[in-house]
């Protein structure tokens, strides 16, 4: 199968202090991501920024972002985030679900429980999970599926059993994290052992084991998360900063070196039953139960 790319350009805790390449404005994170799917990728996970350049919520900011990227690209397949480190309350999480049209989603992040990160926790209490997929449902948006651990995994397993989740699935499987699965072959092999069948997957690594996951995922046919949310250096030893470009072109060329090719958001639009694009977004069918 053709690699999946998905470009996460900024995430919540980057700032200009850290890495001046990290996207932080509507109009940087814009033209980042038009950038990068000139190169080739095939979906972009967005966080929004306020403007102090802390993480934001509101359905405003990233229908501007959405805006800007679809005058110029109506293909490509956006994921907005509905992460829960910053921020707890549903409405507050929930907002960018109600962008509509052409400024709709296909998708939105799902954390598949609470996770513990260095300094911080994002709190997905079971209610707010379920919570967050009925709405989804109903606004005809598919969950990104985020799983830290197998755990995660196994807790997507139970959601499936109640119909709030209907395959084909798309996980980002991320590793690395200090409280969470390691970036070892054991853990990559036994998440993506457990996944439920018909899942499409991209495997991510926190800071230093980028590269490492990404090249582990070409090489066995799945697919990579990549960007400066993940990781702002080029380079294990962290003697140069990297940019997004950078690292979107490095996996060019490993997808290169192990005879794959780059899948087109078409494709991955076909697997997942998502709308065609081109003004028309999200999901192509919304019977999940929502009751359960």
């Amino acid at each position: 199968m053709n690699c999946i790319i998905n470009f996460t350009p900024t995430g919540m805790i980057p700032t200009k202090k850290m890495t001046p390449f990290v996207p932080i404005s509507v109009q940087e994170i814009i033209e980042e991501v038009l950038e990068a799917a000139d190169i080739g990728i095939t979906l972009v996970h967005l966080h929004a920024r306020g403007q102090q350049s802390e993480p934001a919520h509101k359905a405003e900011i990233y229908g501007d972002i959405i805006d800007g990227i679809r005058k110029y690209n109506e293909d490509l397949i956006i994921c907005v985030s509905l992460s829960g480190r910053t921020f707890q309350e549903f409405e507050k999480r929930s907002d960018p679900l109600k962008l509509e049209g052409k400024l709709k989603p296909d998708m939105g992040s799902l954390t598949l429980s609470s996770v513990n990160f260095n300094n911080q926790a994002s709190i997905n209490s079971p209610d707010m999970i379920q919570a967050l997929v009925r709405e989804m449902n109903n606004c005809g948006i598919m969950p990104e599926l985020e799983a830290f651990d197998a755990g995660m995994i196994n807790y997507a397993k139970y959601l499936e059993k109640k119909e709030l989740l209907k395959p084909p699935h798309y996980f980002n499987l991320i590793l690395g994290n200090i409280a969470c699965a390691q970036a070892d072959l054991l853990h990559v092999g036994i998440m993506v052992r457990d996944l439920p069948q018909n899942s499409f997957w991209s495997l991510g690594g926190v800071g230093d084991c980028q590269l490492m996951m990404n090249s582990i995922a070409i090489a066995v046919g799945g697919g990579v998360r990549v960007g400066l949310e993940d990781n702002i250096w080029f380079d294990p030893a962290r003697t140069k900063l990297a940019r997004n470009s950078e690292l979107i072109h490095r996996i060019h060329r490993i997808v290169e070196t192990n005879g794959r090719k780059v899948m087109k958001p078409a494709e991955l639009r076909k697997l997942l039953k998502l709308e065609d694009g081109h003004g028309s977004y999200g999901r192509i069918y919304k019977e999940l139960k929502t009751t359960t």
